[in-house]
């Protein structure tokens, strides 16, 4: 009975969702230049386009926002049989704000304000850039011949490394991700910095360089950090009407760091809520550390980290391939103690129906390395759903998850956890 009862209120959730979508009237006005709608219209777009047809024509404010809500019905275990029980019910519905302004002919603002998420249940800015394709605002031509293959981010912002983040849930902003969670070790951190690109026909490049801070502060040694690198090259061409080749390799430095935030820099949280940790809002995802806890006054700075990313998309009419390579390693205490992980991941989707408004696929995630006791670890995910866009701005994702952990000690020796997770997402 309970069984039933649980799916019977996934069922309704879906047809209240339904009725919702018939009277949401989003008219999407793409009135900005050189960038993606956060609706099905910005499906695998990555980064924003360098090119555009639409005019500059005045100031011009977007306010946009996307809203989440999913129901969880997940169980866990251990080989300990220590952990409590978790019922089926909803989440914390996430919410978005978003300002996306045309300042000038080729100059674009982003800026992103989590109203309601797991971890905070107050309103905090997650961070905003400036982008610059153009530099028409100083003079109609101004180094034309430069910006027609330059692209300028600056700003406290989400920085580009690797492609997973383009198909991750970023809180409320879920309509991107044809799963219900991100990867298990989710590269996503946003940091003070600059971001330089050139395009070249169907190849581009960037190079970055962030102050290494989350968490902001002038006060000398409050945060010990020092600038982190990035990097990225990649190759995205429409060879035809049915063929969608993009490949990309990314990496990320940083260098002699009290604290790495590549992995545990999203503070909003995770989707499984309370797997194997209950109140751990990060709980289903792994942080490799190569962090300083703690030091003596005046010595030296010593965790490191280089994180490798590759990244292969093909889209062949309504067959998606997209594939995650990733290594990641480090040391610590002045490289006396090094370990290094790797990150698997592959999603096979079809998309179908009029307008591809429906998906099928399934996710494989692993991730392994050496802890810092010495243990080998693994982690590895099956995720197999699908999903429904009841309009460009309206949709819904069902999914069957199974994750499980070995090597671990401690309420993650031999820990499992697996069940369905249906959400509803609201993007405009």
């Amino acid at each position: 009975m309970k069984s039933l009862t649980k799916y019977f209120t996934m069922l309704l959730m879906t047809f209240i969702v339904g009725a919702f979508a018939t009277t949401l009237q989003a008219q999407e006005r793409n009135n900005i230049q050189y960038y993606t709608p956060p609706t099905q219209a910005g499906l695998n777009v990555f980064e924003a386009p360098f090119t555009t047809d639409v005019e500059f024509d005045g100031v011009y404010v977007r306010i946009g926002g996307s809203n989440t809500l999913q129901f969880q019905g997940l169980s866990h275990e251990n080989d300990a049989n220590s952990l409590d029980d978790l019922e089926s019910n909803f989440n914390l519905a996430t919410s978005n704000l978003d300002f996306d302004v045309a300042l000038a002919p080729g100059m674009r603002m982003h800026l992103r304000t989590y109203l309601s998420s797991q971890h905070h249940a107050e309103a905090w800015v997650k961070g905003g850039y400036l982008q610059i394709d153009s530099f028409d605002f100083i003079e109609e031509g101004f180094l034309s011949s430069l910006s027609d293959n330059i692209r300028i981010k600056v700003g406290h912002m989400e920085n580009n490394y690797g492609d997973n983040h383009f198909r991750r849930s970023d809180n409320g902003a879920a309509i991107l991700n044809p799963f219900v969670g991100n990867y298990i070790m989710d590269s996503f951190t946003t940091e003070v910095g600059a971001e330089v690109y050139y395009y070249t026909g169907d190849i581009f490049g960037m190079v970055g360089l962030t102050n290494g801070k989350l968490n902001q502060s002038t006060v000398e040694g409050a945060v010990d950090t020092k600038p982190s690198f990035l990097a990225k090259l990649g190759y995205d061409s429409q060879v035809n009407d049915d063929l969608r080749i993009r490949l990309t390799g990314s990496m990320f430095r940083v260098s002699q760091n009290a604290s790495i935030y590549l992995y545990s820099g999203d503070r909003a949280g995770s989707r499984y809520y309370n797997v194997i940790e209950p109140g751990n809002f990060r709980s289903g995802r792994f942080a490799p550390s190569f962090a300083v806890s703690s030091r003596a006054p005046g010595g030296p700075i010593a965790g490191e980290m280089t994180a490798i990313m590759i990244n292969p998309f093909v889209k062949f009419q309504g067959l998606e391939f997209y594939g995650v390579f990733e290594n990641t390693s480090g040391a610590i205490d002045n490289g006396e103690d090094t370990r290094s992980y790797t990150q698997l991941g592959a999603e096979l989707l079809y998309r179908f129906g009029a307008g591809e408004d429906f998906y099928l696929g399934t996710r494989y995630n692993t991730v392994s390395g050496e802890e810092p006791n010495g243990d080998e670890i693994d982690i590895s995910r099956i995720n197999i759903g699908g999903g429904w866009f009841m309009t460009e701005n309206v949709m819904t994702k069902l999914e069957y998850v199974k994750q499980s952990y070995d090597g671990f000690t401690g309420d993650y020796a031999g820990a499992e956890f697996s069940g369905i997770m249906l959400e509803a997402v609201i993007s405009f």
